[in-house]
């Protein structure tokens, strides 16, 4: 059974048990964001932002210290890929996460108004 991601459940207290769950669903790739785009980390193919579709992301506040905050990207490819990608918050996010990210996002809202 795939889980619905758009539910509100136990798994996404940490960033741990929500990461084991999605790599049970099938999302086992390790993304990367590099200035040229996405990168698979296992075979170093890289997606642009017209290639990936971000399923959903999840944000995780560090309870007892700011830095400890994280967004998880649960991400899906033209090609069928299926991974996360993981980026800091604030001082500590990834420029390259952010523009690819921001990228994706912008290509997504172009393609629902056409």
């Amino acid at each position: 059974m795939k889980a619905d991601y758009n539910r509100s459940t136990p798994y996404i207290q940490s960033m741990v048990s929500c990461l084991s769950k999605v790599v049970d669903d099938g999302y086992k790739e390790d993304f990367i964001a590099t200035r040229e785009g996405l990168e698979s980390s296992s075979t170093r193919k890289l997606y642009g932002p017209n290639e990936v579709k971000v399923v959903t992301s999840f944000r995780f506040e560090g309870f007892s210290d700011p830095h400890d905050s994280a967004v998880l990207y649960v991400i899906e490819t033209a090609d069928g890929v299926k991974g996360t990608l993981i980026d800091g918050c604030g001082t500590l996010a990834d420029p390259f996460v952010y523009k690819f990210i921001l990228d994706v996002e912008s290509r997504n809202e172009k393609l629902m108004i056409n």
